[in-house]
């Protein structure tokens, strides 16, 4: 007798926050290969838009959809759960993606970084609401549906920064001079990743009764053309001497997002290379 693939997700719809960006498409990429109908979203539809070609490209069986989704908003998050609704089916499961990462620029350090001291309070209110705020927002709407239909997956996207502390080391740059002035990777990053963990956990007990499961994932470092002298650094601290590829984070996202991981819950799944070990 054949034994059913528990990683399959042919019939299950799957949204995805923040899709512009770097790992979006890949989550979805991911998915649409097991099967499931999956819904990029981002800001603007143009965005979204821009993510499906690019899983289309890879996957040309699928058929993802383009949606418009500001999770800050809650109207507007309603707003994607009933169009979603509409035009693929209720949805199964929700990958929270949605962040604002400070990147690391040519010149060496974070575009964005502002250190501590001086960090800007709008920056600091913008940066939790996208990454932390409307991940709560998804999951109040997506999850209660799910709930009332008992049955689904919230997977939330933290960092292995959500785990230890960043080393700031990593962005010193030797064209700055004076300690106060050296870029950092900003301290709302370490609180929305860690406060996406706390989020992970509340809601695996939430509605646990209820047949919705909720784990996280904390990718490392990927490689994305980052300046050679922050990738030298950072690859002597990951005991496999190297950074993530863009692909290599979606059998993960398979496994927690499929009934291959139907009892897991609650779990923080660190895939960083081994450097949280050391």
């Amino acid at each position: 007798m054949a034994v059913a693939n528990p990683c399959d997700l042919t019939g299950r719809v799957a949204v995805i926050t923040g899709a512009g960006g770097l790992l979006g498409p890949q989550h979805a990429i991911a998915l649409a290969s097991i099967g499931a109908a999956v819904a990029l979203t981002d800001l603007t539809r143009e965005r979204a838009a821009a993510a499906v070609e690019r899983v289309r490209a890879e996957q040309p069986q699928a058929r993802p959809a383009a949606v418009a989704l500001d999770v800050t908003d809650p109207e507007s998050v309603r707003a994607a759960e009933a169009e979603i609704a509409r035009t693929l089916g209720p949805v199964d499961v929700l990958i929270n993606n949605a962040a604002i990462d400070p990147k690391v620029a040519d010149s060496g350090g974070p575009v964005d970084s502002s250190r501590l001291e001086a960090f800007p309070l709008d920056q600091w209110r913008l940066q939790l609401d996208v990454g932390l705020t409307g991940a709560m927002l998804c999951a109040q709407v997506f999850g209660s549906a799910m709930a009332a239909r008992g049955r689904g997956v919230i997977l939330n996207v933290a960092s292995d920064l959500g785990v230890i502390a960043p080393d700031q080391r990593l962005y010193r740059r030797d064209d700055v001079t004076g300690a106060l002035r050296q870029p950092v990777k900003p301290v709302t990053y370490s609180v929305v990743k860690h406060g996406l963990i706390g989020l992970t956990r509340y809601l695996a007990t939430y509605w646990a009764d209820r047949g919705v499961r909720c784990n996280a994932i904390s990718p490392g470092g990927v490689f994305n053309g980052q300046p050679a002298g922050f990738v030298e650094r950072l690859e002597k601290l990951i005991p496999m001497g190297r950074m993530a590829t863009l692909e290599e984070y979606r059998g993960a996202v398979q496994f927690l997002c499929s009934d291959a991981s139907a009892y897991l819950n609650g779990h923080n799944l660190v895939i960083d290379g081994g450097r949280s070990v050391w």
